[in-house]
């Protein structure tokens, strides 16, 4: 009988035994859920009709527009990754910070922070960085330990730093426990919280981690100077004019990009959804424009066109279905049909080009490998949280959190612990659509900020990747690092970055304004 009365307990290790056991964890999540709600059936425990709503959640997933962004997103970053956006910028950094002690590490800090606003893909970042970084950083003298560690660490700025596919699913699944939490209460016409709400409320606590990893990386230059020395002047030099060029030419689309996507966004002209298609054209012009297998004119054309779209459509009403539209709206519109005329000459070159060389075809592979990954998870995730919630799971973990001593600081602690501890052995996404589901809720009932609760597990969630033994940026990195460097050496190099981010848990905890400020100034509320 304790077994029964413990079944959604018991339900959630046996899942967690066998994640750990290395099955798959789509299959892990909906096979641990059917063998329990088939044992809990035949004992009379569970109801089956929970089992019966999983085609009507597949169903809202593949209607909900906000998840369109995921796949987006991934383009994009895969697309930039495969363009060699990021060795341009590795190479440009190099030499114009490499003659700092320390000047290595933090070009890597920056070039990270840049590749998390216009990829937001910690393995393509992390093995990237890795290949084109860490041979140069050790040939150069750079402890092995700092080296490694700056590398996994700014590799996975991608997770907090917004475009993020975290923020996208998280946004998601925050979106749908604030409005469940509001009508609990019984509050009938509930606020909503967006994915916007969190790339906004991610941009300031972001740039913080990127500012502490730069510190750091300064105070080893000063602490321990024969930890990251510099690279010789006449090695890192290329005559001025030559230096700045390359920096510009190299900074320039990324640095467009970002600003168009976020821009977009945070200027309320687009949705999250609307801004990832837009990255995903801008990344596909930018590879085409890298080939340079033709004239630049159609990309630069195109690209000019979609900017000047976006401002179109934040200045003019551009609404077709309309029964009044005045003369300067009709010219608006025609217009708007022109830049999307050469638009659409820019990304069929584009498309024209990165077919012929190849690239297209590893990136939409590559897409659609890790687009279907996120969504069978999605679906075995939905299936688990049914069953978990047909055994009672949702009241028991309500009653475990409201019962903990200390109120919302209390509960959030001990959610933030559980989820850094689980951030050990599962990925982000496991965590995301299993865990968050169940506390997010009963957090948000307890009176607490959604966008300030977001942003506290993605840096958690973030914090994921680099801890050791199995975070995934360590893997990543063990993956492509010389033979010469050891797994310890990456592991002590990943620890103080993880403390860094754990200090930047507590001062976002102190002062819940780093991320609730910007959502309200650009939004209200």
């Amino acid at each position: 009988m304790a077994l029964i009365e413990y079944a959604d307990v018991l339900m959630f290790a046996v899942a967690c035994l066998f994640l750990l056991s290395g099955f798959p964890v789509a299959f892990t999540l909906a096979g641990v859920a059917l063998l329990f709600a088939g044992l809990g059936s035949l004992l009379g425990i569970f109801d089956f009709a929970f089992v019966a709503a999983l085609p009507q959640r597949i169903f809202g997933n593949m209607t909900n527009t906000v998840l369109i962004a995921v796949p987006l997103f991934i383009f994009m970053g895969v697309m930039l990754e495969r363009s060699k956006v990021a060795e341009e910028l590795l190479t440009s950094m190099g030499r114009l910070f490499g003659t700092m002690r320390g000047g290595l590490g933090l070009s890597v800090t920056i070039v990270g922070a840049l590749l998390a606003a216009s990829t937001g893909i910690v393995g393509a970042t992390v093995v990237t960085m890795g290949l084109l970084s860490l041979p140069t950083m050790l040939k150069r003298g750079y402890d092995p330990a700092l080296a490694c560690g700056s590398i996994a660490a700014a590799g996975t700025l991608g997770q907090i730093i917004p475009p993020s596919i975290v923020l996208v699913l998280l946004g998601d699944v925050i979106s749908s426990a604030y409005q469940t939490a509001q009508l609990e209460q019984g509050i009938f016409a509930p606020d909503a919280v967006s994915v916007g709400d969190l790339f906004a409320g991610a941009l300031l606590p972001g740039l913080m981690l990127v500012a502490f990893y730069m510190a750091y990386q300064i105070f080893m230059a000063i602490a321990r100077p024969a930890s990251s020395p510099a690279i010789p002047a006449d090695m890192a030099q290329n005559g001025a004019e030559n230096q700045f060029r390359e920096i510009l030419s190299a900074l320039m689309p990324p640095l467009i990009l970002i600003l168009a996507v976020l821009g977009s966004i945070l200027g309320g002209i687009a949705t999250p959804t609307e801004a990832a298609a837009i990255g995903a054209v801008g990344a596909l012009l930018l590879a085409g424009y890298k080939n340079r297998s033709g004239s630049a004119l159609p990309i630069q054309g195109a690209a000019v066109s979609l900017i000047a779209l976006a401002a179109l459509t934040a200045t003019v009403d551009l609404r077709i279905m309309r029964d009044d539209i005045s003369g300067a709206d009709q010219g608006a519109i025609a217009l708007a049909y022109i830049l999307l005329a050469i638009v659409a000459w820019g990304v069929l070159v584009s498309i024209k080009r990165t077919l012929v060389s190849g690239v297209l075809k590893q990136v939409v592979t590559q897409t659609t490998q890790i687009t279907s990954m996120v969504f069978v998870i999605l679906i075995g995730a939905a299936l688990f949280s049914l069953v978990f919630r047909g055994f009672g799971g949702d009241e028991t973990v309500k009653n475990f959190l409201t019962d903990m001593p200390g109120g919302q600081f209390g509960a959030m602690f001990i959610v933030m612990a559980i989820m850094f501890l689980l951030g050990f052995f599962l990925d982000f996404i496991e965590i995301t659509f299993v865990v968050v589901p169940i506390v997010a809720p009963v957090l948000l009932i307890m009176g607490i900020d959604p966008v300030w609760l977001g942003i506290m597990m993605a840096i958690n969630l973030q914090t994921s990747f680099l801890t050791p033994p199995f975070g995934f940026a360590l893997f990543y990195l063990r993956g492509v690092a010389p033979a010469e460097v050891k797994t310890n050496q990456i592991y002590r190099g990943a620890i103080p970055f993880v403390l860094i981010q754990v200090a930047a848990l507590g001062i976002l905890a102190a002062f819940p304004k780093l991320a609730t400020w910007l959502p309200g100034v650009l939004y209200g509320g």
